[in-house]
């Protein structure tokens, strides 16, 4: 019996959801097509009735996942200022973000392995990245638009690359260390 296409969509989407987290947690390289499949609970041949490819699937969950960023939920569409800000970039650059990564920021999880993807996948993450940014200049009080737009490309830039340090490094306490460093200096971005 063929399923219906609310059925089939459903189902796509719980593919996407699995492998978001599935991507995040072990890497895309890292996480064959059975592994995310059993993850969402279908069988592995059912994955070329979704998606023509891997590729394909790292694309949309790039483009899925951006709003599940700690960044973007906990300062986007809030009101803007300094508060706000300060606590966005404390809730991204928190040991709970860091050690959970398959609930967390894409960009950071992923960046290394989305600089290799192609360029639809790295257009999608260039725009998660645009994204990050324009939630961060909306907190930016007194400062023109495009000055606001610089100093959040280098807060998101050190915010982002501080996550991928903080999970890379062996040391506990250098690892909290860089968070909570980089979390001063994305904030004194916008001084």
């Amino acid at each position: 019996m063929r399923k219906s296409r609310e059925e089939a969509t459903r189902t796509r989407e719980r593919i996407i959801a699995a492998a978001a987290e599935e991507f995040r947690e072990h890497g895309v390289v890292a996480t064959g097509l059975a592994d995310l499949m059993k993850a969402a609970g279908l069988t592995h041949g059912g994955f070329y009735k979704h998606f023509a490819s891997k590729d394909e699937l790292v694309r949309e969950v790039t483009a899925a996942t951006i709003d599940q960023s700690p960044l973007i939920r906990q300062a986007g569409g809030k009101r803007p200022g300094r508060k706000g800000l300060v606590d966005a970039v404390a809730t991204y650059l928190s040991p709970e973000h860091r050690d959970n990564p398959g609930q967390g920021c894409a960009l950071a999880a992923l960046g290394p392995e989305l600089a290799r993807a192609d360029a639809r996948t790295r257009a999608e993450a260039t725009d998660g990245f645009l994204k990050f940014v324009n939630v961060l200049a909306e907190h930016a009080e007194g400062l023109r638009p495009d000055d606001a737009r610089k100093r959040a490309i280098a807060a998101a830039a050190t915010m982002i690359g501080a996550m991928t340090m903080a999970r890379m490094v062996k040391d506990p306490e250098l690892s909290n260390t860089i968070l909570k460093s980089s979390a001063g200096l994305a904030v004194r971005c916008f001084e």
